[in-house]
């Protein structure tokens, strides 16, 4: 007897869970329009959140420039930055092994793996921390700076192409409607502790 199934496995109407929320926006007072747009945009936006934190956009950067470094080891240099300009911090820090592991969320170890390995590398050098002697902190090198200037300048070179077709209007609605986005998150997920 064969228990095949009769029809494909391939789904073709919307997932139950969609149904489900597009009636829920409904009787929240969102027209159809908005809603099935706010469907819409939440796939691109899972598309666009997992682009990023794959590490497609910067490791292709990367490679186009020909740089000897993964995602990861990217992240931790760029990690380093924000601990030392206290960019989402509560203010500006001195990097550490422990700093990093935490701006990365993954254990102390591995964090050491990773900053010894740029160390090697030439993209960080350990020094004596200006707060306490006893402590070593983190420095990005010459190296990791002509990386970030070269990095940044190969992202707003593809930016310029991303943007190119799209009409003033459409870049300053954009700008402003992602502004007005990234401000309700941060309500909704306020930053922990």
């Amino acid at each position: 007897m064969n228990s095949r199934p009769s029809k494909p496995l391939v789904h073709t109407d919307k997932p139950q869970y969609q149904q489900a929320l597009m009636a829920d926006l409904l009787n929240s007072g969102f027209s159809a329009d908005a809603a099935s747009a706010l469907l819409a945009l939440d796939a691109d936006m899972f598309h666009h959140v997992r682009r990023v934190m794959k590490g497609d956009v910067p490791q292709s950067l990367l490679d186009a420039l020909g740089t000897d470094l993964e995602t990861t080891q990217f992240h931790a240099l760029s990690a380093l930055t924000r601990i030392r300009h206290g960019y989402g911090r509560a203010a500006p820090d001195e990097p550490t092994v422990g700093l990093l592991a935490e701006e990365l969320a993954v254990d102390p170890s591995r964090a050491s793996r990773i900053a010894s390995d740029l160390v090697e590398r030439g993209y960080l050098a350990r020094a004596v921390s200006q707060a306490d002697g006893r402590r070593s902190v983190l420095d990005l090198t010459e190296k990791a700076g002509k990386l970030f200037e070269a990095f940044h300048m190969a992202k707003w070179q593809r930016m310029m192409r991303l943007y190119q077709g799209w009409s003033t209007a459409e870049i300053v609605a954009f700008a402003r409607l992602f502004a007005k986005y990234q401000g309700g998150m941060a309500e909704q997920y306020p930053p922990a502790p």
